[in-house]
Formats: C-alpha cells, sequence, structure tokens
C-alpha cells in the first residue's frame, strides 16, 4: 500500500503517525516542542521577553505610563494586553484591523491575567484615587506554527518578571519620576498554559503545530500555578471531551507549569549575574 501524501490527504497522512503512537515532527502525543526564552532583548522597553515554542516565536514588551485610577477602581493600576498577529508571521493574516484570532488571543490573555492574580493590581497604585500605573503589554507574534496561546503566556510572564518601574515620589502637585531607582514587581502567581488538540474526538496531542490544528476536532488550554490551581480553562467551540481527558489535560499542564517556571527562574538568574 501507498502512505497517504501530506499535500493532497493532510488528515490520512497524520493518522498514520498517530496510530503508533507519534507525529510528524517525531514527538510524542504528549511532547511539548522545544521552548527557549530570551528575557529583556527590548532595551526601550520596562519589561521584555521573547519566546520560542518550536517554530511559533512571540515577543512581549511591556512599557508602563503614569495615569489616573478608574474610578471603580481608585486604589488599583490595570494592565492591558495585546496581542498582534501581523502578515510577517504567516500568510494566513492579513493586513489591516486585528483578526478575530488576534482579538480572542488578547482576551484570553486578559482573563489569564485576571483569573490568576499574577500580580495583584493595588501594588500598581502610587496614591489612592489619583495617581497609578497601567502596563501595557504588547505581544506580537513573529512566526506562527500553531500555539499561539502557550507562546503569548510564557512571554507575558516572563516579560513581567523582567519589568522594572521607576521610583515616583508625589511631593507637590506634579509626581516626580526618579529613573535611578528602579525596582522589580511583585509577581503574585506564575501562571502557565498548556495547549491541547484533539483528534478524531478521541486522540489528545500537546502542543499543537499550525498544521495539527488545522486538522483538530477540538481545542483546549489549560491554565495553572505553581499552587496546582486551575485558573482557566479555554475551549472555543469543538466536540465535547470526557471528564478522564480533562483529567489528563489538568495533570499535563501542572507537569508543564514547573517547567516553564523552572525555565523562567533560570534565564532570569543568568541575566541578573551577566549584568
Amino acid at each position: 500500500t501507498c502512505s497517504p501524501s501530506r499535500t493532497a490527504e493532510p488528515l490520512e497522512y497524520h493518522r498514520s503517525f498517530l496510530k503508533e503512537n507519534c507525529r510528524p515532527d517525531g514527538r510524542e502525543l504528549s511532547e511539548f516542542r522545544t521552548t527557549t526564552l530570551n528575557i529583556g532583548s527590548i532595551s526601550t522597553a520596562d519589561g521584555s521577553a521573547l519566546v520560542k515554542v518550536g517554530n511559533t516565536t512571540v515577543i512581549c514588551g511591556i512599557k508602563a505610563e503614569l495615569t489616573n485610577p478608574t474610578v471603580e477602581a481608585p486604589g488599583k493600576g490595570y494592565i492591558v494586553p495585546n496581542v498582534d498577529l501581523p502578515p510577517l508571521c504567516s500568510s494566513r493574516f492579513r493586513p489591516g484591523p486585528p483578526s478575530e484570532q488576534a482579538q480572542a488571543a488578547s482576551q484570553f490573555v486578559a482573563d489569564v491575567i485576571e483569573s490568576s492574580e499574577v500580580i495583584q493590581t493595588e501594588d500598581l497604585c502610587i496614591e489612592r484615587g489619583k495617581l497609578c500605573w497601567v502596563l501595557y503589554c504588547d505581544l506580537m507574534c513573529l512566526d506562527y506554527d500553531g500555539n499561539l496561546l502557550d507562546a503569548c503566556t510564557i512571554a507575558l510572564l516572563a516579560a513581567l518578571k523582567n519589568t522594572k518601574l521607576p521610583e515616583v515620589t508625589i511631593s507637590t502637585e506634579t509626581p516626580e519620576v526618579n529613573l535611578a531607582k528602579t525596582r522589580g514587581l511583585h509577581i503574585h502567581k506564575h501562571p502557565v498554559s498548556a495547549s491541547f488538540c484533539v483528534f478524531d474526538d478521541s486522540i489528545l496531542i500537546v502542543d499543537p503545530t499550525a498544521e495539527e490544528e488545522s486538522l483538530k476536532t477540538a481545542q483546549l488550554t489549560v491554565v495553572t500555578d505553581e499552587e496546582d490551581r486551575l485558573c482557566t480553562v479555554h475551549k472555543p467551540g469543538g466536540t465535547s471531551l470526557s471528564g478522564e481527558k480533562l483529567q489528563e489535560c489538568i495533570s499535563r499542564a501542572t507537569a508543564r507549569q514547573r517547567e516553564i517556571q523552572k525555565l523562567i527562574d533560570k534565564v532570569t538568574r543568568s541575566v541578573k549575574t551577566a549584568q
């Protein structure tokens, strides 16, 4: 028998691998692609990180600005994430307003920030009702090959850990910013996401490539923190998942959280020693 062609019959081609419990790129079903991290690469940002998960590459730059707290939350600052999928990262994206996928990714990142309490927004308040920090977290995908959300959460967390804010004193009416004195943010929790695709309603794979995503019957992203708290379960449509499969995803996500937190800490330490 002749084996199915990747271009003519992509689903059959993938099935022929999944039958053998492996994938076209040689990974096992529950294996993530190699993940690498650089931090502090954008010198003009207050914090930054560049993440690669396989070929999928996301850069996050954080800019802090002084602003007035909102009327509803006078004792809090706020965080505004934005995910950009420019045409340069894949031929599937067109120039113009943000695609549906970019908007959904921005919303997902905002949900993770809120549900995980990665930062307590009270820490961003300088003077109640008068002055606070807003952190603009811009995430840009430079190369899209599936699993955008996991790359975004790693980039965000690493960039927040790398962010330094100048000291602000309010003596007179105008706040004084002392750029010579900076402090890091207090990272309250370390949320990490793990994304899965389901094939033929039954086979579960982790960290899908763009090709694998295009053949899925369902997808799921699970976010956990270092205390094994479940922060977010994101499942956009598709077929339903059994409780057993969901449990499998959660335990894989917990293990991934440990791996990524170790990676971020290691890179953060090496940058500190280099300075």
